[in-house]
Formats: structure tokens, sequence, C-alpha cells
């Protein structure tokens, strides 16, 4: 079992969902139960994964939700390239969002990487 809020992935997703949240309430009504609350869902999934795998009591279990969080993290990434492409949103404030979700994914990938080669499981 891990304390989260010794986690640095956790505490960048948790960033990460807060400036999505930000991000998205700028979004048109129309898109309520469309792109901004698939962009919630997503940027919410992310720290929470890690937050139920860290949870766990075996490693692997804990593998096994930081890769569902990676997962949740590319589709976060996608909607976020979606909502500028859509004009939802300008370039100078995905941006720095966007930054930010790649350093989770290099995060991620190496704790996944870290807890393999001590094989923890």
């Amino acid at each position: 079992m891990h304390i989260l809020e010794d986690l640095k992935v956790w505490n960048k997703a948790i960033n990460i969902a807060e400036e999505t949240y930000k991000l998205s309430a700028s979004f048109p009504v129309a898109e309520k139960y469309g792109l901004t609350s698939q962009i919630r869902r997503s940027a919410v999934s992310v720290p929470s994964n890690i937050a139920e795998g860290a949870g766990r009591n075996n490693p692997a279990e804990f593998k096994n939700f930081l890769g569902i969080a990676n997962g949740s993290s590319y589709e976060l990434y996608t909607q976020l390239i979606l909502a500028y492409r859509l004009k939802l949103v300008s370039e100078d404030l995905v941006q720095p969002i966007l930054k930010e979700v790649v350093e989770v994914q290099k995060m991620n990938f190496a704790l996944i990487k870290h807890l393999n080669l001590n094989k923890l499981d």
C-alpha cells in the first residue's frame, strides 16, 4: 500500500484533472453530455486508477491499475486535441495541459518499469 500524497504521478494527475475541469467549463452547453462529460471522466480516471492501484496489497494489481490510468491519459490527450480542433479551446490554454498529460504518461511508464525491475509481484 502506498501513501497517495507521496506519489508524484498521482499529484500531477490530480492537477491535470482540476485544470481539465476548469478548461471544459467554457465548452458550449450542447457539449454537456458529449465531450465535456467524456473529457472530465477521462481526466478523473487517471488519478482515480492510480489511487485504486496504490490501495491494493498486491503490486501486480498496482501495475494493472497504472496501466488503466495510462490508457485513460491517452484518452484524455485525444479528447483535448479534439476540443482544440473543434475550436472549443484555444491552443494557448490546451498546450500546457497536453504537456502535463505527456509527463504523467512518462512518469507512469517509469513507475511500472520500476515495479517490474524490482519484481514486486
